[in-house]
């Protein structure tokens, strides 16, 4: 009988069909009609519903279901327009006239354009339309563009929150750290209408990730039409880059498809020096590596709408990489009399390469007229990567002569990551609140391969010492429930608990060694908003987090350098945890204050340690802190001239950290200062010029010292052809001085020192032109298993 009533239960709602009245009118300026007008429409609890923009005549219709909206209306150029909407039949709302904004110099905001950024009730939105040196990029500079948001290390990072997930229209992808930004970099920045910070997500996403969600809003447009964006791009630095994307989408009635394949292919070149201060004198390791920059990407997507209120769908994707490399590394040592003792040679190439494929099924259905709204999402999702190199270091002594071979081998690493996810969210609006809950379960099965061949004389011979497969499986399952009241149109409450059961498995064969981990963690969230009138609106939220590590970080092999230089992972890594506060206002959009409060417990990271007897250097990580971060952070928007806008952020950070195992080292924590200006200059109507500044200053964090960065980036912009053909210029970081530099720790009594620099210097030109309708209204759908495939790198 239970299973007959859940049966009903998920079948009756594709049979309920409701109601719905068409909604039309016309949108014009005194003279003329308005193109591409952007209408949206908010239900009772101030929530988009749905939303479309004017075709070429200034008209738009759209269809909704019987109860009480807000309409906005919003162009560039013209004061925004909003009106209640009671809709109980069709309704014709005839001509509306738009106020050109006459806004004076001295309002300060932009009103002749949209806002680059607006505060919303839990977020802050940033709007790309003005940022010219985003144009011909891709989602990854975009994201690295918005305020109080920098990517550094292949890491999304909200200051002062920690490594950030990312959203795309709300749907959470799966990836994270390199593999996170192959596929950003395939999304043409010219396709984002807008991307949302969120610092304290709800609890209906999932508790992974010390910072806040990233949320990328997709540009959509009216029903009935098709469109193709083709963008060629090349990027030169020492080497050049060369990038092609075509995207593609249809929509035509109950039906919506979208295709995309994006190309690139190059080289980039990559600087490393690594010093060692060792009691017997100085250990300088330089490293310069060719990187191909080659990747393949793809993917489909369609909706069909089986009924009013149902809605499948379908999702592929598939990215392939290919970063193949060589390196030339070179380790020299000297004495006490900081004199050349003898130096290695190391010469070695790298077969890398990795590929994902993501399958995904959802069914979205509408219940009843109330808006609830029962959701079922299904993925599975496989990961492969090889790591083949083949190295060889000869010994010489300071005269130049040969003296042996240091070590010759070839490492085999492969990897394999198999996820199934299910999960079902049921939106469920009552009288007193809007409530929604769900849950979701997850499979994952890992396999790590590691071969060490020793060469040194020649033949290859398997080395077991240094030879291991690891086995991971790890098990979620997870509810949450969360609930919004609007008391008034002052106070706005949120309140979330997600409850997360883990179990984990992990195997070292060679160790002959089991480890498991069972955790069982509840996850509140709390939201709190209060709008004291137009111009001034404060917000305070809270919310804890769990940090999982990435699958290949507890495979406990080594990749070696050198005989004395290694890499390993540990298979006893554990998760971290974060408690995050944060109090926020704004005033008129113009200035906004963020001040936050973040705990972090049994943190996690990595560790250059080294071993003092043999001059041994060891890259690893482990749980060995806990750290209360602070700070607060300003941003002010300002027109300094019609043709001159600027978005400028300022943020002050500090943290105090403390060691949770016995590590021989001190902590030590500084004042960092984080200092960004955007600035648009309107050539003509048809031109863009802008000029960007970032400073981060140096800082100590824990274990480490790290040095200032900084990057000035000035882009040109030129529309063609009523816009259809785009021409864009970017010189980024001319100074060459936004790399990783002077990253220095004291362990063990022995100083390093490591700097990074990954061809962050380049010019690109640009060309983008479009084709068809331009007028898309696809719904976007990510994949469900969030955690897994983001930790898969």
């Amino acid at each position: 009988m239970k299973k007959l009533h859940l049966l009903i239960f998920l079948v009756l709602p594709l049979f309920c069909l409701s109601q719905s009245f068409k909604v039309k009118g016309k949108i014009t300026d005194k003279n003329t009609s308005l193109e591409w007008a952007d209408i949206s429409i908010v239900n009772s609890e101030d929530k988009i519903v749905d939303g479309t923009s004017t075709i070429a005549d200034g008209t738009f219709e759209i269809n909704l279901k019987k109860g009480t909206y807000k309409i906005g209306v919003s162009l560039l150029g013209y004061k925004d327009l909003e009106k209640e909407l009671v809709v109980e039949n069709d309704i014709d709302l005839g001509t509306i006239i738009l106020i050109e904004n006459t806004t004076k110099l001295v309002e300060v905001v932009v009103q002749s354009k949209k806002k680059t950024m607006e505060q919303k009730a839990d977020r802050l939105v940033y709007n790309l339309e003005n940022n010219v040196t985003t144009v011909g990029g891709d989602a990854l500079s975009a994201i690295n563009t918005a305020p109080g948001v920098v990517v550094k290390n292949d890491v999304i990072n909200i200051l002062g929150k920690g490594a950030s997930r990312v959203m795309i229209d709300g749907r959470i992808v799966e990836l994270t750290g390199e593999e996170l930004n192959n596929f950003l970099k395939s999304i043409a920045a010219s396709d984002i209408k807008n991307i949302e910070i969120i610092s304290n997500p709800p609890a209906k996403y999932e508790a992974e990730g010390t910072g806040g969600l990233i949320n990328i809003i997709m540009k959509k447009g009216t029903r009935d039409s098709w469109k193709n964006t083709i963008t060629a791009s090349y990027d030169q630095n020492k080497y050049g880059i060369y990038t092609l994307r075509d995207n593609f989408f249809y929509n035509k009635n109950k039906f919506r498809f979208s295709a995309s394949l994006n190309g690139k292919t190059g080289y980039r070149y990559i600087d490393e020096v690594s010093n060692a201060y060792f009691v017997e004198g100085l250990s300088s390791l330089k490293a310069t590596t060719k990187m191909k920059s080659e990747n393949l990407s793809g993917k489909l997507a369609l909706d069909y709408d089986f009924s009013e209120r149902t809605t499948i769908g379908f999702q592929y994707m598939n990215d392939k990489n290919n970063p193949d490399f060589t390196s030339i590394i070179r380790v020299d040592k000297y004495d006490n009399q900081n004199q050349l003792k003898n130096y290695t040679l190391n010469d070695s190439y790298t077969d890398r390469g990795s590929n994902n494929q993501t399958y995904h099924a959802h069914l979205i259905t509408k219940l009843d007229s109330l808006n609830r709204k029962l959701s079922f999402d299904a993925d599975y999702f496989n990961y492969s990567s090889n790591f083949d190199r083949n190295f060889k270091a000869n010994n010489y002594d300071a005269a130049n002569s040969f003296i042996d071979v240091n070590q010759a081998g070839i490492n085999i690493s492969n990897q394999d990551i198999d996820n199934w996810s299910f999960k079902a969210d049921m939106e469920h609006p009552l009288q007193a609140l809007n409530l929604s809950y769900g849950a979701k379960v997850s499979f994952t099965n890992s396999i790590s391969d590691v071969f060490f061949y020793n060469t040194i004389t020649g033949t290859p011979v398997l080395d077991p010492q240094q030879s291991n497969r690891f086995k991971y499986t790890e098990n979620n399952q997870a509810v949450y429930i969360n609930g919004d009241k609007k008391i008034n149109d002052k106070w706005n409450f949120q309140l979330g608990l997600r409850l997360e059961n883990t179990n984990t498995t992990g195997f070292s064969e060679t160790l002959n060694q089991e480890t498991i981990n069972n955790y069982l963690k509840l996850f509140p969230t709390f939201f709190a908003s209060y709008k004291k009138d137009d111009n001034n609106t404060f917000s305070l939220n809270y919310g804890r987090r769990i940090n999982r590590p990435r699958f290949d970080l507890l495979n406990p092999f080594r990749i070696y350098i050198s005989s004395n230089s290694y890499a390993e992972g540990n298979p006893f890594l554990k998760p971290s945890f974060s408690d995050n506060f944060e109090f926020s206002y704004s005033y008129k959009e113009i200035l906004r204050t963020n001040v936050y409060v973040n705990s972090v417990t049994n943190g996690y990271g990595i560790l250059f340690t080294s071993n003092p007897e043999t001059n041994t250097q060891i890259i690893t990580r482990d749980n060995y802190f806990k750290s209360i971060n602070f700070g607060i952070g300003e941003t002010y928007s300002a027109s300094f001239a019609n043709w001159w806008s600027s978005e400028n952020t300022l943020y002050f950070l500090a943290a105090k950290t403390d060691l949770v195992k016995n590590i021989d080292a001190l902590t030590s924590n500084s004042l960092q200062v984080e200092f960004s200006t955007n600035n648009t200059f309107s050539l003509s109507k048809t031109s863009k010029l802008q000029v960007d500044f970032n400073y981060s200053s140096p800082v100590d964090d824990g274990l480490y010292h790290v040095g200032y960065s900084s990057s000035f980036n000035i882009g040109f912009k030129q529309d063609l052809l009523n816009k259809t053909l785009q021409i864009a210029f970017l010189a980024n970081d001319i100074f060459n001085t936004s790399y990783l530099k002077d990253f220095t720790s004291v362990v063990n009594g022995v100083k390093q020192v490591y700097s990074n620099n990954d061809s962050n210097r380049f010019v690109r030109l640009s060309v983008i032109y479009n084709f068809g309708n331009k007028k898309i209204n696809v719904k976007e759908r990510s994949f469900g298993n969030q955690d897994e495939r983001k930790r898969a790198n």
